[in-house]
């Protein structure tokens, strides 16, 4: 697949005021002149964010009637319940305000939803369980702005709501006690991103600025804050930034036992972004998608060893299970676009065998591979229940408002939705998507590469290299830093894992570098020893026998001319 390399439009005199200024290399200045970072008190923050750049938690809506909701209910010793959602980001945020409303002496509950069984957000059933078991305050995290109904009923049994959320409300907010949420209309706070369990962050920070307490009392807490907050894929920019550079310091040191012990299970050497995006966040999110969310939860809450090495064993089990059904799922859809929808605009796909707990995930692979928006459905008892993944240019909320006739239900945004469709209707409704799409300007849109600079043979050091940590934490709207480096001949090629990834060694002049492409194995063939060819990849350090080496991490790689 042809994809576009556009360059940023950098200009040279900020460049250069940003190298003067910091006493930075060409190479960082650049990449941070193409974060489009204005000011020097924003590139400082970026730099070298301190605790000190929390924006105020006062100015987010409803902040202070929740935080004198939640005191009077410590003074009072109510029965208080927190309810969350059954990913990383609702585990991380219930484990934060639990552990810190123990700490000002109230013992709270939790609930989850099953995600099998229950589904994402609030439900009645649950919050009938709620009120037989006589709490009198619930606390929402990382959910409950969409629940209006659901919080009606709630108010309708006595049952009195806190929200905190961080998810786009509806025209109507819930009628609950407090709407703590950025994204809200009437919104002041600064920073309209942070995740779920950001926004519990600010309510403990709010809290103990009532009480007088020392900031170490809701900073200790950061190393969870920061793992559910890089875990959610928010933009990794202005106070998520803060949180995250500052949080990985006291995941290196954790002391929470069962973060702890989940980390040396997975044996990560280097506790970074990626250590927790790829090792962290898949496996506390696999206990959800297999119905197991209480043991995330009581993972980050132990205090005994043996229990926390036993769960973290437990979940890189249910991590395996996921990706095994992940893998069969996978391939199986891989079948059917070969035979039968690989023309298509689109990709609609449903079948019996299919677990709806990994169809998300199975969705973003085939989304990506084929550059088409894909809807994946698992059917059970006639009832249809699947999601969905877009590419840029393709709204695909807007989409599914246009095909609505034949579908259930729906709810999401324009990358990734989720839908209900009942079986008998699935084929009605996979015309109308498909008709939609293929109407639409989806042929028209190729990937396009965002590359940062141009490099050469004098940036190929480790250095360097080492230099562009100062980047990191990396993530979404801070991604690893792309370049472009032209005119290299091919050395050796070969592929790897039975032809899933690409390795090669590439030459100019006396310099040999090697590179690899993950999932790009199937190019193998395009290229032979000699050619000379252009790459765009992101660099790292290579670490092999106590030697290290420059190594280039490619993205996309085509001939010279």
């Amino acid at each position: 697949m042809n994809k576009k390399w556009e360059f940023y439009g950098k200009d040279e005199e900020i460049v250069k005021q940003i190298q003067d200024e910091f006493g930075l290399s060409r190479l960082l200045a650049t990449i941070i002149a193409n974060k489009n970072l204005k000011t020097k008190q924003e590139i400082d923050v970026f730099l070298n964010p301190t605790r000190n750049d929390f924006h105020d938690p006062y100015l987010m809506p409803d902040m202070e009637i929740a935080v004198n909701r939640i005191i009077k209910a410590i003074e009072n010793q109510e029965k208080v319940i927190i309810y969350g959602d059954y990913d990383v980001d609702g585990i991380t945020s219930i484990t934060v305000l639990k552990k810190f409303l123990a700490d000002r002496g109230l013992e709270v509950d939790s609930y989850i939803p099953n995600r099998l069984d229950e589904g994402y957000g609030l439900n009645k059933s649950a919050i009938d369980k709620i009120v037989e078991q006589k709490y009198q305050l619930m606390i929402t995290v990382d959910c409950g702005i969409s629940g209006i109904e659901e919080i009606d009923y709630a108010n309708s049994l006595g049952l009195e709501t806190i929200v905190t959320d961080h998810h786009e409300p509806a025209e109507k907010l819930p009628n609950a006690l407090a709407v703590v949420d950025a994204k809200r209309k009437d919104n002041k706070y600064p920073f309209n991103q942070l995740a779920g369990v950001g926004v519990v962050f600010k309510l403990t920070q709010a809290i103990s600025k009532v009480y007088g307490l020392d900031e170490k009392e809701y900073l200790k807490y950061l190393d969870i804050v920061c793992v559910g907050t890089i875990s959610d894929i928010v933009p990794l920019v202005d106070e998520n930034r803060v949180i995250t550079k500052l949080g990985l310091k006291l995941v290196e040191v954790t002391r929470n036992i069962g973060l702890k012990a989940l980390l040396a299970s997975i044996g990560y050497k280097k506790i970074d972004s990626s250590a927790i995006s790829f090792g962290v966040a898949p496996r506390i999110n696999a206990c959800g998608r297999m119905g197991k969310e209480q043991e995330a939860l009581q993972l980050f809450l132990t205090e005994n060893v043996v229990e926390a090495v036993n769960i973290s064993k437990q979940l890189n089990e249910y991590n395996r299970q996921r990706q095994d059904i992940e893998k069969r799922i996978f391939e199986e859809v891989l079948y059917k676009i070969e035979n039968g929808e690989k023309d298509k605009p689109c990709i609609v796909l449903a079948d019996k065998n299919w677990h709806h707990g990994v169809i998300g995930i199975v969705s973003s692979k085939v989304t990506e591979m084929y550059y088409k928006p894909s809807i994946l459905i698992c059917l059970e008892d006639g009832e249809g229940k699947g999601s969905g993944r877009s590419i840029p240019g393709f709204d695909l909320h807007e989409a599914l408002t246009k095909c609505d006739r034949y579908i259930d239900r729906f709810g999401g945004h324009s990358m990734a939705i989720g839908i209900s469709v009942n079986e008998e209707n699935f084929e009605n409704f996979k015309n109308d998507f498909e008709n939609f799409a293929e109407n639409s300007n989806i042929k028209d849109l190729i990937p396009i590469i965002k590359v940062d600079e141009e490099v050469s043979a004098k940036d190929i050091n480790v250095k360097v290299v080492n230099d562009l940590s100062l980047l990191e934490p990396f993530g979404e709207a801070n991604k690893m830093p792309v370049f472009m480096y032209k005119n290299l001949r091919i050395n050796s090629i070969r592929a790897l894992s039975e032809g899933k990834h690409l390795k090669l060694t590439l030459k100019d002049e006396g310099l040999v570098i090697d590179a690899i492409g993950f999932n790009m194995g199937y190019l193998v063939d395009d290229y032979l020893l000699g050619d000379k060819v252009d790459v765009l990849g992101n660099l790292e350090i290579n670490r092999f026998n106590g030697r290290e080496s420059v190594q280039i991490n490619l993205k996309d790689i085509r001939k010279s001319y």
